[in-house]
């Protein structure tokens, strides 16, 4: 048996966190992978998993191995999709990190629309409001809704993105005019949690200057969806991002204030890391919600 199999059987039991979630993932006995990472132990001389009946834990030696044979095999299966390119064989699994508010809204359609397209593919959807490690967890591509940064990361935006500010008619008729963002102050707010903001929320002057204004209300939520839904039982203003807010706000359920005092310079994209051989997958990936968003910009 060769090493590389038995580097791989190495990376599936980690990233499965166990032998038996291992062996079902990839469709392999449990004894035969155990068999697998014990020959490749033997073959370096160093323990890399403590295992008890229970649970494994990786060693200090098994950290650095795994960083750097999935680095390795990355490389290997990157360079494989490269040389397929030309036949177009995408093959394997994607493993793809998104906002849980983009998944649930209407737009996480595009990544079920592409695993139509594209069934030959095994995708792995991983919903988390959290900035993961694309390179340390192991995810091929994220998806990210923020002010891009600079970063060793590359990025293709798919869309413009802004938060709006909302509230139901009657609020806005019973604690209205709110002519500028800094009177929020003295309105009851909905907190979403999530946003990098918080409850000091950013607004732009129309000649750019920037500013934030410090809110408060009745209610703290860590999602959107929940923020609509207190919104349009009329406890006060929530900043939702657009693509949530638009269908309320056409529906007439929501009104939205302020727009000439919201930031424009936020999107969503797409994150890979910047490695030598972009795998085929990726790029078809990223293809397709480029050009999905496009095509429902346009509808």
């Amino acid at each position: 048996m060769d090493t590389l199999t038995r580097i791989r059987a190495f990376i599936d039991v980690v990233d499965a966190e166990g032998f038996s979630a291992a062996a079902r993932r990839v469709g392999r006995s449990k004894a035969l992978l155990s068999k697998y990472v014990r020959e490749l132990e033997d073959e370096l001389g160093a323990l890399l998993l403590n295992r008890t009946t229970r649970q494994f834990s990786l060693t200090e030696a098994g950290h650095t191995y795994y960083r750097t044979a999935s680095e390795i095999l990355k490389e290997i299966d990157n360079l494989a999709d490269l040389v397929r390119a030309s036949n177009s064989d995408l093959k394997g699994r994607l493993r793809i990190s998104a906002p849980r508010t983009f998944v649930d809204a209407e737009i996480g359609q595009s990544l079920i629309d592409f695993g139509k397209a594209h069934p030959e593919l095994s995708l792995e959807i991983i919903s988390d409001d959290r900035f993961v490690d694309l390179v340390e967890e192991g995810f091929d591509v994220a998806i990210r809704i923020t002010k891009l940064e600079d970063s060793t990361l590359i990025a293709r935006k798919l869309d413009d993105f802004q938060v709006l500010y909302c509230a139901t008619p009657a609020f806005l008729e019973e604690f209205g005019p709110i002519n500028h963002p800094s009177e929020l102050s003295r309105h009851p707010c909905i907190i979403d949690t999530n946003g990098r903001s918080y409850s000091n929320w950013r607004f732009t002057e129309p000649d750019g200057t920037g500013f934030s204004v410090p809110v408060g209300g009745p209610i703290e939520v860590n999602s959107p969806l929940a923020a609509v839904r207190a919104a349009e039982s009329g406890m006060g203003i929530a900043g939702v991002p657009d693509f949530i807010a638009r269908p309320k706000i056409t529906a007439g359920t929501l009104v939205s204030i302020f727009e000439d005092y919201i930031p424009k310079d936020r999107g969503i994209y797409a994150i890979y890391p910047h490695r030598r051989y972009l795998p085929t997958k990726v790029r078809t990936f990223v293809d397709f919600l480029h050009q999905w968003f496009r095509k429902n910009a346009e509808n």
